[in-house]
């Protein structure tokens, strides 16, 4: 006979599994393009800045949607939110699987999918913190991450075997398997009583016209853009410290410790997404590896690596301190950056490894970064401090991905300026690597200056 308790029991495990299925393919639908990219250039005649903006548009509304559905949920509630998200998700799909050959039409529906998957990532740690009893939170945050991982993993290895064997626009439907959740998260979410409160639609606006039209000024170099960015930068800070319940709270502004954190993570994120990104089309254009090859052969085994690399990262931070495991990862993303500038045309199987400590140093980075962030909040701040840190990382990867397509697009660092006996097409590549290195090395130097000082503050 079920009693009560079991049958409460029973019902957080199956909306825990349905979270767990919206997690893993959130993710995926972020990484399983990333591949495709050259063919994408090559089908439209386009430049890479104006092909990476197939990842740039998810990333775009994916980060802005992630801050607004955590803000709504208090208000709509959790499930109305993750089937509206759903629902969207599967629509820009279909949009765009039927409309792939016209690219305005691709651009969109990648919009439309990042809206809708947004809902995942910000509502799924919601609904674990209300659907599953507290002694059993940490396994299911972790089963989570382990999966999220994973869908970074496959996904480039999927994508690659679609769009070698069959079409990369086969790609865009792979969101939809997402809609078998709605009938189970109908039934078992909860009705949640709405409760009210103020919305800050207008510095939303101002913030989302701001970053859209510097990642316009990152693919064009259009000055015209980043006037425009800048002017609406400036306004919604004036805007967020006159108002009630503002977007972003200003007040965080005044930490320094919790800005650098964000900011210096997010150059860091940003560089290793535009790293990502501009790796199929180097090793199209240095190697000539065919998609299905560079996705489950170059990619696949370094995206795979997080999930090791997590988990040491998180042990070592406990047992060496953050600074120590920072500098590890820094040192693991700099070092791989310039082997693979001064050895860029070395055999395949190089980068392979080039990309496991790439993403391993990467690993260890978000780790501390993470615990910075977290450490340098008041309680009161918490909420609010987290939101713009995932928000903040998930804005910079998309960035990243627009400045490097516009790099290689204006091709500005095309010269010979390493004494690597390469081919021309591999003196670009070798170029940003040595500034992608140059990043990383910076922010760690302002990162630990600034934490070192805080430290001695307190």
């Amino acid at each position: 006979m079920n009693t009560p308790y079991s049958q409460s029991a029973l019902r957080h495990n199956q909306v825990f599994i349905w979270l767990c299925v919206l997690s893993f393919f959130s993710v995926l639908n972020e990484m399983v393009l990333n591949v495709s990219l050259p063919d994408i250039a090559n089908d439209f005649h386009k430049l890479p800045a104006s092909a990476n903006w197939v990842n740039t548009a998810f990333m775009l509304t994916f980060s802005i949607g992630t801050a607004l559905y955590g803000k709504l949920s208090d208000q709509l509630g959790i499930k109305k939110l993750l089937l509206f998200g759903i629902m969207v998700n599967g629509f820009g799909s279909i949009i765009g699987f039927v409309g792939h050959s016209f690219f305005p039409v691709l651009i969109l529906a990648r919009f439309i999918q990042g809206a809708g998957a947004a809902a995942f990532p910000a509502l799924v740690m919601v609904a674990v913190v209300r659907y599953i009893p507290k002694e059993n939170r940490g396994k299911a945050f972790g089963l989570i991450g382990s999966l999220v991982a994973m869908g970074e993993g496959v996904g480039p290895a999927i994508g690659g075997m679609i769009a070698h064997y069959i079409h990369w626009s086969y790609l865009l439907l792979i969101p939809t398997a997402t809609v078998i959740t709605v009938p189970f998260l109908m039934k078992l979410l909860e009705k949640e009583e709405r409760v009210s409160g103020r919305f800050d639609m207008t510095g939303i606006i101002l913030m989302s016209a701001g970053i859209v039209f510097f990642l316009l000024f990152t693919t064009s170099y259009r000055m015209s853009f980043l006037i425009i960015s800048i002017l609406a930068f400036l306004i919604f800070v004036r805007h967020i410290r006159k108002t009630q319940d503002p977007f972003v709270d200003p007040a965080l502004g005044k930490n320094v410790l919790f800005m650098m954190g964000v900011l210096c993570g997010g150059l860091i994120f940003g560089t290793a997404a535009g790293f990502v990104s501009m790796v199929p089309y180097m090793m199209k254009d240095v190697h000539h590896l065919s998609t299905a090859a560079i996705g489950s052969g170059i990619m696949f085994p370094g995206t795979m690596s997080v999930i090791i690399f997590g988990y040491i990262g998180g042990w070592l931070v406990d047992r060496k301190g953050s600074l120590y495991v920072l500098t590890i990862g820094i040192v693991l993303m700099s070092s791989s950056f310039l082997i693979a500038a001064f050895f860029i045309d070395a055999a395949p199987w190089l980068m392979t490894v080039i990309i496991v400590f790439v993403f391993g140093g990467l690993s260890f980075t978000k780790t501390v970064i993470s615990t910075i962030v977290s450490g340098s909040l008041k309680q009161k701040e918490a909420g609010a401090g987290m939101s713009l840190l995932n928000f903040t990382s998930f804005l910079s990867e998309g960035t990243g991905i627009s400045i490097a397509g516009g790099l290689l697009s204006i091709r500005l660092l095309n010269q010979r300026l390493l004494p690597v006996n390469a081919d021309h097409s591999a003196y670009l590549y070798s170029n940003m690597l040595i500034l992608f290195a140059g990043i990383v090395v910076m922010s760690w130097l302002v990162t630990v200056n600034v934490y070192k000082r805080s430290r001695r503050n307190d």
